[in-house]
């Protein structure tokens, strides 16, 4: 799996600092804004990434959703949730960027 995308964004925090921080707070307080738990909120923006056909962010949501205990079999069925909303290529997309993960 290419590191790209990290080397951006480590690029980015190095050079826009005060931007990167601004950035990182409102993430937490977005991420914090409301009562769903946080495995919830790792699965969401699972789905999130994948209807933006993000690849990079998909596998940083997967990373951080695992973290937060989500399973295989959810992820999954987060993509497969995909199906009636993006269509079936994305959600199949979507399977092949999640099975990047099962398979490390």
């Amino acid at each position: 799996m290419p590191q790209l995308p990290d080397n951006i964004a480590a690029d980015f925090k190095n050079r826009h600092k005060d931007v990167w921080s601004a950035f990182e707070q409102l993430g937490k307080a977005c991420h914090e804004s409301g009562p769903l738990d946080e495995k919830t909120r790792r699965l969401i923006k699972v789905a999130l990434a994948i209807g933006a056909g993000l690849e990079g962010a998909t596998h940083s949501a997967v990373r951080h959703a695992k973290e937060s205990g989500a399973t295989q079999a959810e992820l999954d069925q987060v993509a497969i949730l995909a199906i009636s909303t993006l269509g079936f290529p994305s959600a199949m997309r979507a399977l092949t960027w999640l099975g990047d993960h099962a398979r490390s």
